[in-house]
């Protein structure tokens, strides 16, 4: 949380919204152990700094990382609840203060 927290801006609210899903999703007592090798996976991907495409790259850098964690999501999505989001969504608050939340349509 504390990496997370200090690229959040940097990595865009959608990639930050993908990790926060598969983090709170990994708390969850009924997230199987499959899916809880995948979401480790994902989430190493993004803490990573070794990547296809490197960070500090504008507009690209983060890319392959949302890339990952969408994949991820898709893998999983039964392990993302209505609880689940809200948590997420109210990290997100917690870091990026009033957003529009229709940015995160592609990611749930």
């Amino acid at each position: 949380m504390n990496k997370l927290s200090e690229v959040a801006k940097k990595a865009g609210i959608k990639a930050v919204y993908a990790v926060l899903l598969l983090y709170y999703a990994l708390q969850s007592p009924q997230t199987s152990t499959k899916d809880k090798s995948i979401i480790y996976g994902a989430l190493g991907y993004f803490i990573l700094p070794l990547d296809l495409v490197p960070d500090f790259i504008p507009l690209a850098g983060f890319g392959d990382d949302l890339g990952a964690l969408v994949w991820a999501i898709s893998r999983v999505v039964a392990n993302i609840t209505d609880e689940v989001r809200q948590q997420a969504r109210t990290k997100l608050h917690d870091w990026f203060g009033d957003y529009d939340q229709s940015q995160l349509r592609d990611v749930e």
